[in-house]
């Protein structure tokens, strides 16, 4: 049986986020990830400012700078005509956390690694997988996991925080209740070739939408990463209409991608993301914290369910490294988490079910195939209405920063 200061679940944002903090505060941190690698697909490719903005009071930002990634600068949405109304420009946000960077998800969760194993008080075990808690009568105490090889462990800790997403098995095995919210529709990712001709450089986000789906495309070095939404419960239909069906869909949404489509070789080539949007009424029992997913499922509107997870690694840091240290961390220490991320989680998930009504469940329906009247005026007549979404969806209504314990001058690190 081994031991450690907090032991984390999930190897994603908020794990490794968690894992680095508490380790540069002397705690010992133990993360658990259940894969052999972080290198996944079809995973939120989002950096925001508000983590590059982290990144660089943590001492990483130039090196996070050097990784591969594209700039997003804006979020436009196509209306009659071919022509698109931008909605928000990152380029108004003060520089230089003025874009959002796009790059893919294990990329950002290496780099996170290298940095955290820096820390003598950090281990990363891959390959373990948590399986249940560990009670010793009053209190959550550790997990058990099962490594590779299918033998079994406990790791005991004076904290077990969850990170394992929106299917978490530690949220369910405590018992605790979440609020669940509609969301209209659903998502399916799938590659398409990228062509060497073809420009390399994202210049904004704009979807593609009409009869009830939308397309949208990220760019990648040799390939694009190509999500298809339509409305929520379509994945049986669309699989029973078969492969040659899908890729008409996708030939009419976007015509200039039609000399690739054989490149979708079957259905199962897509790959589902049962899009929710829930939370938690209480992300914590004594000795267990849930942040990220683990505590609120986030739509992917916006792309802020990343970020906003690190937002709970760092504020779960700032308030629990004192008490961890101390070797004493209370169920009150764990409301103070809550209480903090409470009102940022309310506010962007309030903002996307607001979304999915006026916007998606209109265009999944067949109701309306732009976007809402009043919203594409404030855009159009209103400068200051394009500076609301990039402050919102970059920063957020409570941006967290790096503590004090966290910060280091501009280092590198090693490959």
């Amino acid at each position: 049986m081994e031991t450690t200061g907090c032991a984390v679940v999930g190897g994603g944002p908020a794990g490794m986020m968690l894992g680095l903090l508490l380790a540069r505060a002397g705690v010992q941190v133990t993360v658990l990830e259940k894969h052999g690698d972080f290198l996944r697909d079809f995973r939120g490719d989002t950096v925001h400012p508000s983590t590059i903005r982290l990144l660089d009071e943590l001492g990483l930002g130039d090196e996070f700078r050097r990784l591969p990634q594209s700039r997003l600068q804006n979020v436009a949405f196509p209306v009659r005509g071919g022509r698109f109304v931008t909605l928000g420009d990152f380029s108004m946000l003060r520089p230089p956390h003025n874009y959002v960077a796009m790059m893919p998800q294990w990329d950002f969760l290496d780099f996170l690694a290298r940095a955290a194993a820096l820390e003598p008080t950090f281990t990363l075990l891959m390959e373990h997988t948590a399986t249940s808690l560990v009670s010793d009568g009053r209190r959550i105490s550790g997990v058990r996991y099962r490594r590779s090889d299918g033998s079994e462990d406990t790791l005991r800790a004076d904290l077990v925080v969850a990170t394992d997403g929106r299917h978490s098995v530690l949220r369910r095995a405590a018992g605790l209740l979440q609020r669940d919210y509609p969301v209209p529709f659903d998502t399916w990712w799938f590659r398409l070739p990228r062509h060497p001709s073809e420009p390399g450089e994202v210049a904004g986000i704009v979807p593609s939408f009409g009869n009830g789906e939308g397309v949208i495309a990220l760019f990648r070095d040799d390939y694009y990463q190509m999500g298809y939404f339509a409305s929520k419960g379509s994945d049986a239909r669309l699989r029973s209409e078969g492969v040659e069906r899908f890729r008409q869909r996708i030939a009419s949404a976007r015509p200039d991608l039609a000399d690739r489509l054989d490149s979708i070789r079957s259905m199962d080539d897509l790959h589902l993301l049962d899009v929710r949007l829930d939370r938690l009424r209480r992300w914590y029992v004594d000795g267990l914290l849930c942040i990220g997913d683990a505590a609120h499922a986030m739509s992917p509107v916006g792309g802020v369910g990343i970020n906003l997870a690190i937002q709970d690694a760092v504020a779960a840091a700032a308030k629990l490294a004192p008490a961890l240290r101390r070797g004493g961390v209370t169920v009150k220490d764990l409301a103070a988490v809550q209480r903090r991320r409470r009102f940022p989680t309310h506010v962007i998930q309030r903002v996307q079910r607001i979304m999915h009504h006026e916007v998606f469940a209109p265009l999944f329906t067949g109701k309306r195939s732009g976007g809402p009247p009043a919203m594409l005026f404030w855009a159009r007549h209103i400068p200051v209405a394009r500076t609301i979404m990039p402050r919102l969806i970059g920063f957020g209504p409570r941006a967290e920063r790096a503590p004090d314990f966290a910060r280091r001058p501009q280092q590198r690190l090693p490959q």
